[in-house]
């Protein structure tokens, strides 16, 4: 409760009043708005988008009553399979949903970002792959006393996570700590929805066939797993593990750790000291949130052997980029020196005939790609290699693109 000074008695008398605050109006068309439009930024060329943008405001109207009244189920899913960066069961909310995921989570993000650890980075503001890559190299650096002495590193994941959390324990996290009840009803409906029951097929069914049992929502036991694909999963992702986060900063007190989704990593001047964490990270995770550690994706070593991390291997002198990244970025230019294009739609690659000469649009798509990998290299110690690539491999793309003196980027 905040204290206020009355003007008209308390400049004689000296006297605090107590101001009650009131619980917060969630469903507001304001806030609707503001949900709508942070919802569209990146869709709004989508057809769902543009049919929900003809009279949005009758639109957003109807949502509204039916938030105020209680009466709110989130409706169809997409269901369909990507293949990168790996292959996984993707359920896609509708657009009328999406609005209201982000209603939820422009509440109560800023509430419990305040309380994640700073080294958590995915799906957080100003938290990405690059500040994790960045944190793990000042930690490397503090740890081996600026490179004059050696460390270990242990790197473990969380098998199965987002088709494993627990329902009923996200919800009594999420009770724990908010208390207005309009934000709990809805927080309810979304985490407690299961989309398996309302859904329609998209993409190629055969790509289903070779995801694991274990980690489809068919599969998933009563009121366990969250939908990869929804704004509401990756965030109640993170305030789930905070759990452990804050377990193994406040409790078994590890001073170098870091977080990106469930990829954890934790660094020691003594290799016996990270397998007895192991072993009260895997207790706690099993005691406390349901999950478990995957028992073959464990790594270990000295740090000066690399730590394979968010696309990276940071070592304490330098940093290089993965094989598979580079890989992926030669086969892309091979095919397009065969007069093909091989473009990613994340349900499929798809290779396309290039005309000949290439079209403006066809070397816009390689300038994106090559930029995209490029902005992806400069963050390692990768100058050799950019200058190898572009010298080796553009090909008939040299014609097109120009590099700038770095080789950082490209422009036509």
């Amino acid at each position: 409760m905040d204290y206020i000074f009355d003007l008209e008695i308390g400049k004689n008398l000296g006297i605090i009043k107590r101001k009650k605050e009131a619980e917060p109006i969630l469903f507001t068309l304001q806030k609707l708005f503001k949900a709508y439009f942070s919802c569209r930024k990146l869709k709004r060329k989508t057809i769902n988008a543009l049919k929900f943008e003809i009279n949005c405001e009758l639109k957003l109207l109807a949502i509204q009553k039916e938030l105020q009244n209680h009466i709110y189920r989130p409706g169809r899913s997409a269901c369909f399979a990507i293949i990168y960066p790996k292959l996984r069961e993707i359920f896609a909310a509708d657009f009328r949903d999406r609005i209201i995921h982000h209603l939820l989570i422009n509440e109560i993000e800023p509430y419990f970002d305040r309380r994640f650890i700073f080294d958590s980075f995915a799906c957080r503001k100003e938290k990405g792959s690059h500040k994790a890559l960045f944190r793990l190299r000042k930690f490397i650096c503090q740890i081996t006393k600026n490179k004059t002495q050696n460390a270990f590193y242990l790197q473990l994941d969380v098998k199965s996570f987002f088709s494993t959390i627990d329902k009923n324990i996200l919800y009594a996290i999420i009770k724990r700590e908010i208390f207005q009840k309009e934000i709990l009803w809805l927080a309810k409906t979304i985490i407690f929805h299961d989309p398996t029951r309302n859904y329609f097929f998209k993409g190629e069914k055969d790509l289903f066939k070779q995801i694991p049992a274990h980690k489809s929502l068919f599969n998933a036991p009563e009121n366990k797993g969250l939908p990869i694909g929804n704004l509401t999963s990756q965030f109640f992702g993170n305030v789930y593990l905070n759990e452990l986060d804050q377990f193994v900063k406040r409790k078994l007190k590890v001073k170098y750790y870091l977080r990106y989704v469930d990829d954890l990593v934790l660094l020691s001047e003594n290799p016996e000291q990270l397998k007895e964490w192991r072993k009260e990270i895997d207790h706690f995770l099993k005691e406390k949130l349901k999950l478990e550690l995957h028992p073959k994706k464990d790594k270990s070593g000295s740090v000066y052997q690399g730590v394979d991390f968010v696309g990276y291997i940071v070592k304490p002198n330098y940093v290089l980029s993965r094989k598979r990244v580079i890989g992926n970025l030669k086969t892309k230019l091979h095919y397009f020196n065969q007069g093909l294009l091989l473009v990613s739609n994340n349900q499929k690659q798809m290779i396309l005939p290039i005309s000949k000469p290439p079209g403006k649009k066809e070397i816009k798509t390689m300038l994106a790609i090559v930029n995209s990998y490029y902005g992806h290299f400069k963050h390692g110690n990768c100058y050799r290699l950019r200058k190898n690539i572009y010298e080796k491999h553009f090909g008939e793309l040299k014609k097109y693109l120009k590099p700038t003196k770095d080789y950082r980027c490209f422009k036509l």
